[in-house]
């Protein structure tokens, strides 16, 4: 691995025979990787025609690489080193990069990683045969970006303190010492925070460290198994010694969460234009988009996708703390807010209270893998749903016989979006808009905007 990354000059063909044949005989097989799978890996053949996925390499890059797991159809591998790179190949900008079990995209330049992720839209789009407008992009930051986080903690047989993430394809920690995508608030407690869990009384009480910035600061949750007085004066000096507000969960079975230096919960501000702005607070365990920036601009695009909304009626499905909820009803939208959980939609509420809206939003608690009961969204003027990565069939389904002029998906799966949008075309819509926004740099993940009409 130490020559990873290297351009290797040309040599001759015995040579080049010789490695090859020295390769495979310790399991180890040359090849040239054809294109990059929707996940990020690189694309080759075995010598059999059996399709094979390198991770950390690119198109057109001859590499040397292993089988690390065999299954019946494809295999899976790593790189063994790097004969010819690509010109499109960065030096990674973080230690752990092939160690650690995200970032996977380190390698690839940032125009790379986001033409990716725009042809990664068109290929699926096109595989449930759905004529689309080029998909536009939305883009910040390619590092720093990330306000959410969470740290594992092990103790390992040594007594030594394990702070940071899971490890590539396994379950298992690895301490970090930095982390590059994170904003620098969070980055930089890394090690502060490690030293802080070593010098604990029971450092093995730790589960697991939330950390959250926001616009009050930065905020740190401690999972803890037992209540122990003494780790939590040590905390409660590590958070004033740092500047930061931290709260602690407490418990396995009936967990309790006491905030022991600041405040409990955070918030986050979005900017309309020409009118107020609104405040969304959040909790530790409540979902909050991680890259501020990019959300913004979804917002933003939000907004001018759905023009003057004064009177019209709104259903958001998914509707989370409010991020979308409250900006529509800012435009003046009557908001239908569903969530699966009560304390989301008591969260929604609270926000749209804060802000003055509560006379513009209901929310209500539904199980929204299923179609929606009681509830005539044919009625209303818009629908807005952003669903999990397993997206939402049922009511897209649900939505192509009873839907309303407009509906805008937001999606994080590319596959699920293409599938659920095939359902609604068949109902007779079609995507008027579509936007990828490169919500998670340096991975492979993205978030998608699309915007249907009948």
């Amino acid at each position: 691995m130490a020559r990873l990354g290297q351009k290797r000059a040309s040599r001759s063909a015995t040579r080049r025979v010789l490695e090859s044949r020295t390769a495979h005989e310790q399991g180890e097989t040359e090849g040239v990787i054809e294109r990059l799978s929707y996940e990020g890996r690189g694309v080759t053949r075995s010598q059999d025609g059996k399709a094979v996925f390198v991770e950390r390499t690119l198109p057109g890059e001859r590499v040397v690489f292993a089988v690390h797991t065999s299954h019946r159809r494809f295999d899976e591998a790593h790189p063994k080193e790097i004969l010819v790179a690509s010109p499109e190949r960065v030096e990674p900008m973080c230690v752990h990069f092939g160690v650690c079990g995200g970032c996977d995209l380190q390698h690839a330049s940032i125009e790379t990683q986001r033409r990716h992720k725009l042809e990664t839209l068109r290929a699926h789009f096109e595989q449930q045969r759905i004529d689309a407008p080029e998909p536009l992009l939305l883009a910040g930051a390619e590092a720093g970006y990330r306000r959410r986080a969470r740290l594992g903690v092990r103790v390992n047989r040594d007594g030594e303190v394990l702070l940071g993430y899971r490890r590539r394809g396994s379950d298992r920690l690895f301490a970090i010492t930095q982390c590059p995508v994170l904003v620098p608030a969070l980055e930089s407690l890394i090690s502060p925070l490690r030293e802080c869990i070593t010098q604990l009384e029971h450092p093995r009480h730790v589960g697991h460290i939330q950390l959250n910035d926001s616009d009050q600061g930065v905020e740190v949750s401690v999972r803890l198994m037992k209540r122990v007085p003494e780790d939590l004066e040590r905390l409660n000096a590590f958070a004033c010694a740092e500047g930061i507000s931290l709260s602690v969960v407490v418990g396995r079975d009936t967990p309790s969460v006491e905030c022991i230096n600041g405040e409990a919960e955070h918030g986050y501000t979005l900017t309309i234009d020409g009118l107020d702005p609104v405040s969304l607070a959040f909790g530790s365990g409540d979902f909050v988009q991680v890259n501020a920036s990019v959300n913004q601009q979804m917002v933003d695009r939000l907004v001018e996708w759905c023009g003057p909304l004064a009177q019209s009626v709104v259903v958001d499905l998914f509707a989370g703390i409010g991020n979308f909820s409250l900006p529509l009803a800012r435009l003046g939208a009557q908001i239908q807010a569903f969530e699966g959980q009560q304390s989301m939609v008591t969260r929604l509420l609270d926000n749209a209270r804060a802000n003055g809206l509560d006379s513009h939003i209901e929310g209500h608690v539904a199980d929204l893998s299923r179609a929606l009961r009681g509830t005539t969204l044919a009625s209303a003027d818009l629908v807005v749903l952003d669903p999990p990565r397993a997206g939402a069939e049922a009511i897209a389904r649900q939505l192509a016989d009873h839907g309303p002029e407009r509906i805008l998906y937001i999606a994080c799966d590319p596959a699920t979006l293409a599938r659920d949008v095939a359902h609604l075309c068949e109902g007779g819509y079609r995507v008027v808009e579509l936007t990828v926004a490169d919500m998670f740099p340096q991975t492979a993940h993205l978030e998608t905007m699309v915007l249907l009409e009948r």
